[in-house]
């Protein structure tokens, strides 16, 4: 038996190399889907759909006219997924979001509740705007991010496979924002900062989205296709020096862990839940560049998106004019 163990993790190893290198063949063509409708952003395309392949949540933040909403409805017709958007409001209750108990009366005169559902039963949803509504409305979606279903009346209702939220958010200096809460911040995979186009980019959205031609994304992928995608990405192997990159970047983001940088600026650090969207999210970077194994370059590259709505910058920072951004940058020389 002992002399087959070997034969037989080579043939696994060979298994999943082959169902990698067709992972790298659909996700390319998700790529093009979208590239044909969004241009200028590839950063935030990568980080968005990194998100989705690792199986999580991301938060877009940015101006107004980013195309925010436009690159979540793309990337929801690209993967074939079930899609729905919610606009946040200020008067937006969270029985908008996971749905209510109406009551019906048969021909009998009987009466009976039955449940509606809400628009949070989609496979990609699209929380617009959601730092607009009010804290608790924001917090209906928690139990829905972090544990795939909601709880209506004491009854569980479970939420479709693959579901995925992408949220967009308006900057917080603009008016009728309300910040969201550290524990929602945590449950988002990525913050993905959305920034204005370069100028040939700009000159392209112009020229290309103002005519009669405007391209549309295609759908070239399934939601089951997605989700063993997903499972593949788990079974990527991650190499010992890539996972003492992700604890020692992680690590030195806290106060009191010996980093200068996060002992004189940083309030409180990224916890576990940050090296976990790590050694996840490197994989699917991988698998999204065409690569079969992930790098330090690759926990470099994502070290912004993962940790900066995990920490907080402390008083005397923030009256230095100091970035979270800053800091990250700060702690990824130190590892370099």
């Amino acid at each position: 038996m002992t002399m087959m163990q070997p034969q037989e993790a080579t043939l696994s190893n060979d298994a999943v190399i082959a169902m990698a290198e067709t992972a790298l063949a659909d996700i390319a063509k998700v790529r093009e889907s979208v590239g044909r409708v969004i241009f200028g952003q590839e950063s935030v395309v990568e980080q968005s759909l990194v998100a989705i392949l690792a199986g999580g949540h991301a938060l877009l933040v940015g101006v107004p006219g980013l195309a925010k909403t436009k690159l979540v409805d793309t990337l929801g017709v690209a993967l074939g997924l079930d899609a729905r958007r919610i606009q946040f409001t200020p008067d937006l209750m969270p029985s908008d979001i996971v749905g209510t108990e109406v009551m019906d009366q048969d021909e009998t005169g009987r009466r009976s509740f039955r449940y509606v559902k809400g628009p949070v039963f989609a496979q990609l949803l699209m929380a617009d705007e959601i730092n607009r509504a009010s804290p608790r409305t924001q917090s209906a979606l928690l139990q829905a991010m972090q544990e795939y279903h909601v709880t209506v009346a004491g009854e569980r209702h479970d939420l479709p496979a693959p579901f995925h939220v992408l949220a967009t958010q308006n900057p917080l200096e603009q008016e009728g924002t309300y910040p969201l809460p550290e524990a929602q911040l945590d449950r988002f995979l990525m913050q993905v900062d959305v920034y204005y186009p370069d100028i040939a980019a700009e000159r392209r959205i112009l020229l290309e989205t103002t005519g009669n031609d405007n391209q549309s994304a295609e759908a070239v992928m399934t939601a089951e296709r997605l989700r063993e995608i997903q499972a593949l990405v788990r079974r990527m192997p991650v190499a010992e020096s890539v996972v003492e990159a992700i604890l020692q970047l992680v690590r030195s983001a806290r106060p009191g862990n010996g980093n200068s940088h996060a002992d004189t600026h940083v309030a409180w650090g990224p916890g576990p839940r940050a090296s976990q969207a790590l050694m996840t999210c490197v994989r699917a970077r991988a698998l999204y560049d065409g690569r079969l194994a992930p790098s330090i370059d690759d926990v470099m590259g994502l070290a912004e998106p993962i940790l900066q709505h995990r920490m907080a910058l402390n008083f005397s920072a923030r009256a230095e004019g100091m970035s979270v951004r800053d800091v990250i940058g700060a702690l990824k020389r130190d590892a370099a």
